[in-house]
């Protein structure tokens, strides 16, 4: 083991322990997010823990790897969203860590491992032909991506060095107590006897919550009418067998979750599709399918994924929004203002990675160079008449022009006669978004969505910035497959759903006993309905949520104002009332206000993720050497 690090004032040392005990650390959730930190602790350990004896306990009542969300037992008609090659649980050199990058296949090159013998997995004779058929251009089955997940944490569990020993716990962790300066006991449920932890790391992924105040009512309602109510969750974990057949079905939520509802309730019931010699999709429904009213605030899906490849030179990001402008984020008294200190710099960066793109790779359809027009660029504000004079000048079509407030809210001002024409508009608006995200002549929205990951990884180090970045992102950046949106204009000419239009209120009918539901995009009375689902994951917040663990840590923790649990930006610490750092509990995940995009990412895109992992693995090791230097009580003593 290396020499003994200076030991930090602000972690006390307790008494003396006897010889020939392993410290103790405790990982709560052994999903993804787990994974991922399994493998930066055997990335690191040899370095920072060579020779050193560690007790490892996974706790997590589903599979590890996968967990709850990616586990194996969902529907082989569900997908990821993300192409193949854009999914990866390994760093490499764009990740900003002091860590070792240690190489690793992404879905993709280890599907094609698989198919080539290099590479083994137990996995059943479907999920086995999925794999030998992936290209890097395919949508796998979230059952693929659980068996990937799974083979990369068996892999990362052999990488661990010998003194590391792995426990698992099929079962849930319902407390966690101790002192401030010494060791933790975590409470698994129906077990007597905690774990006991020189270190706790919470590596929860998305979470049940309870209801808030409209959710209640509209529960309560269904309730007493007997209706049927389906409130944010998991889809996967939905009971649908209240959405009866033929029956209007009330969505609100246009998000994947609606797709994953979608896919459930018509190719899950039976139905199928069949495509023609030019490429139409035509929906053949089974007769056991309800029909899907669908609607939103912005009452269109989420953008369709890009449908090529990036070629050329890339847009050298950040430009605007980097570390230094974070940096000079950071001491601004009071909470951050995401119109007034955000969206400015947002905009500028997402404009200058777009206009890089057009000039540099579509410069017949400019008026001047790029160097000339970034120049300018750089000195005018975001959203300024004169920057918008600017652009009108250089680039002459308004399609080349980056627009993000009409992106973001594509129906402003939008008004078609009736529910018939806004079914012809919704789907005329579907049809241009397919067009152009698989057309490289429109390349710079591939670099816009390049700006939104880099963004992404800046705003990551703020902490909480509110809910309107990641919606904002979320629609932008994680929409559905291109084939899911073909389906859905199938579905909307066979009647299987129809659109509600922008600005989706939903209200309670006390005399006819319905829901009711219609939007701002046409007039009418819009749709009554005895079922409504919210489309939707519920909100991340510690203070509504059904696991215990984290409910107990809302009392003692510090809590955003959205409702999530505070970390310290360097480590993930939890933070304390008093702002101060618990020496021996971290946090990962949407719950708290570092929450990264995603447990697992695209290949070089330096993500946020796995810059955590990596800096909480080796605050992790180095405390646990420090005890092991200097012999303080382990778990075990």
């Amino acid at each position: 083991m290396p020499a003994c690090p200076p030991y930090p004032a602000s972690l006390p040392v307790d008494s003396p322990v006897a010889p020939g005990l392993a410290p103790s650390l405790v990982l709560v959730g052994a999903g993804p997010r787990g994974t991922g930190l399994v493998e930066r602790l055997a990335a690191n350990a040899p370095r920072l823990f060579a020779g050193g004896r560690l007790d490892l306990h996974l706790v997590d009542p589903y599979p590890p790897g996968g967990g709850r969300i990616w586990r194996s037992d969902q529907s082989p008609l569900l997908w990821m969203n993300s192409l193949a090659e854009d999914v990866t649980m390994y760093t490499d050199a764009s990740v900003e860590r002091e860590g070792p990058v240690v190489p690793g296949p992404s879905l993709a090159e280890w599907a094609a491992g698989i198919r080539d013998g290099a590479e083994h997995a137990p996995l059943d004779a479907e999920t086995a032909a999925e794999a030998r058929g992936l290209t890097g251009q395919s949508f796998a089955s979230r059952r693929l991506q659980s068996a990937y997940l799974g083979w990369v944490y068996e892999r990362s569990v052999a990488a661990l060095p010998p003194g590391i020993t792995v426990h698992e716990h099929r079962r849930r962790a319902v407390r966690v107590s101790g002192p401030r300066g010494g060791r933790q006991r975590v409470w698994l449920e129906g077990q007597a006897e905690p774990l006991v932890a020189d270190l706790v790391v919470l590596a929860l992924g998305h979470l049940t919550a309870e209801p808030d105040a409209e959710e209640s009512t509209l529960a309560a309602f269904a309730a007493t009418r007997g209706l049927t109510y389906l409130p944010p969750e998991f889809t996967a974990d939905s009971d649908l067998r209240g959405l009866r057949p033929g029956e209007p079905v009330i969505v609100r939520g246009f998000g994947l979750a609606f797709f994953d509802l979608m896919v459930l309730l018509t190719e899950g019931r039976g139905g199928r599709y069949t495509t023609d010699a030019e490429g139409t999709v035509t929906y053949h429904p089974s007769g056991r399918e309800p029909v899907l009213h669908v609607g939103s605030r912005r009452g269109v899906p989420y953008r369709s994924k890009i449908g090529y490849t990036w070629r050329g030179e890339r847009p050298p990001l950040p430009r605007f929004l980097g570390p230094a402008e974070v940096e000079e984020l950071r001491p601004r008294p009071g909470p951050l203002d995401f119109h007034r200190d955000l969206w400015p710099l947002i905009d500028k960066e997402l404009g200058f990675a777009h206009y890089h793109r057009l000039f540099t790779a579509h410069p017949e359809r400019t008026g001047v160079d790029w160097p000339e027009f970034e120049k300018r660029y750089a000195d005018l504000d975001a959203g300024s008449a004169e920057l918008r004079a600017l652009v009108a000048s250089c680039v002459p079509d308004p399609a080349d022009r980056l627009d993000l407030t009409a992106l973001d809210h594509p129906l402003d001002g939008v008004r078609f006669p009736g529910a018939d024409s806004l079914q012809d508009g919704l789907r005329a608006h579907i049809e241009a978004d397919l067009a152009r995200r698989h057309d490289p002549r429109h390349s710079p929205d591939l670099a816009v969505f390049l700006g939104l990951l880099s963004v992404y990884g800046q705003l990551v180090r703020l902490g909480d910035t509110g809910p309107r970045w990641h919606g904002f992102f979320s629609y932008l950046a994680s929409g559905p497959p291109g084939p899911r949106l073909r389906q859905l204009l199938a579905l909307s000419r066979a009647g299987v759903v129809r659109f509600l239009g922008a600005d989706t209120r939903v209200e309670t009918d006390a005399v006819r006993g319905l829901f009711r539901a219609r939007g701002a995009s046409a007039p009418g009375p819009g749709v009554e309905a005895a079922a409504l689902v919210e489309a939707r994951l519920p909100a991340p917040t510690v203070a509504r949520s059904r696991d215990p663990l984290l409910r107990g840590l809302y009392g003692e923790s510090a809590v955003t104002p959205a409702g999530l649990l505070a970390v310290d930006p360097g480590d993930a610490r939890i933070l304390g009332r008093d702002g101060r750092p618990h020496p021996r509990r971290f946090a990962l995940g949407p719950h708290t206000d570092a929450r990264a995009s995603g447990a697992f990412a695209r290949p070089r895109s330096n993500a946020p993720a796995f810059r955590q992992n990596d800096a909480l693995a080796r605050a992790a090791l180095t405390f646990l050497r420090g005890l092991s230097c200097r012999g303080v009580p382990s778990a075990g003593a």
